[in-house]
């Protein structure tokens, strides 16, 4: 398969801090709407155990919902583990969704209309940042697509035994990126990780994504198991026969092709709805 990035989607580098690695990739349809109306705005978090990857490695997702959303998605790039340890990915993930809020409109897009989403450690940021503008009097986004998030730190999941040897992810994984981003065991606990024992009531409407073979499953169902009792409106689906990281292969494994027309068509519903329901 090629890997010239669709021509039919732009991006733009943008600063957002002063640290280099404080800078988010702005990703814009070329068909831009002509009478000139602001286009929904996705914040978008890439995954690595915030440890490895960065936004090149996570192009394929915010990409093709740029393009079949029409809308502006906002790739944010934040510091790494074990040079910045917990809460600084957190940290970068708040302060971001902030600016985008602030400049979304001078891109075309509309503050207004905007959803937060992620795959893995970055599924776990979208959550997470949905809860610091609700307790922090922001915009609050209209949806939330968290794609196998880093929910639950116990290390007992029915999904932590039964994909312990998975591939490209495995158990063992799971606690070499947490030696790195932690800066002890007790890190593991704090809600902003340990999500499901966050206050997660009043948060948008959201839809929950996991891969059958992924250690990473239970979190993302108990998340949403979590989240259902909190109140909020909870869609979750664990697709078969895939892998962590199926998000990003939508050109190839058929299974990733349904989630993400999944997320792109509870994204699209989220911007249609009228604003008065908020």
């Amino acid at each position: 398969m090629p890997t010239t990035p669709d021509a039919s989607v732009t991006t733009q580098d943008i600063p957002y801090g002063s640290d280099p690695k404080q800078f988010a990739r702005i990703y814009k349809p070329a068909n831009a709407p002509a009478d000139g109306k602001p286009m929904p705005v996705v914040v978008y978090y890439h995954g690595g155990g915030w440890v490895i990857a960065d936004v090149a490695t996570y192009d394929a997702a915010p990409r093709a919902m740029s393009k079949a959303l029409n809308a502006i998605v906002v790739s944010v790039e934040y510091r790494h583990a074990p040079e910045f340890k917990f809460p600084a990915q957190h940290d970068d993930a708040a302060a971001a969704y902030r600016w985008t809020l602030a400049n979304a409109a001078s891109w075309g897009g509309d503050p207004m209309k905007i959803a937060v989403a992620g795959e893995s450690a970055g599924g776990n940021l979208a959550v997470a940042t949905a809860i610091f503008a609700r307790d922090n009097g922001l915009t609050a986004p209209l949806h939330i697509v968290s794609v196998y998030p880093i929910a639950n730190s116990s290390m007992t999941l029915p999904s932590r035994m039964d994909s312990a040897n998975a591939k490209p992810l495995n158990a063992a994984m799971l606690k070499w990126f947490g030696y790195y981003y932690q800066n002890s065991a007790a890190d593991a606990q704090d809600p902003r990780l340990n999500l499901v024992s966050a206050n997660l009531r009043g948060l948008p409407p959201t839809t929950i994504i996991n891969a059958q073979i992924d250690p990473l499953r239970s979190d993302g169902e108990t998340l949403a198991a979590a989240m259902r009792k909190a109140g909020d409106k909870v869609e979750q689906k664990t697709f078969p026969g895939v892998t962590h990281e199926f998000f990003g292969m939508a050109k190839v494994v058929r299974g990733a092709k349904e989630a993400n027309d999944l997320a792109i068509a509870r994204l699209k519903a989220a911007f249609a709805a009228p604003a008065a329901r908020r």
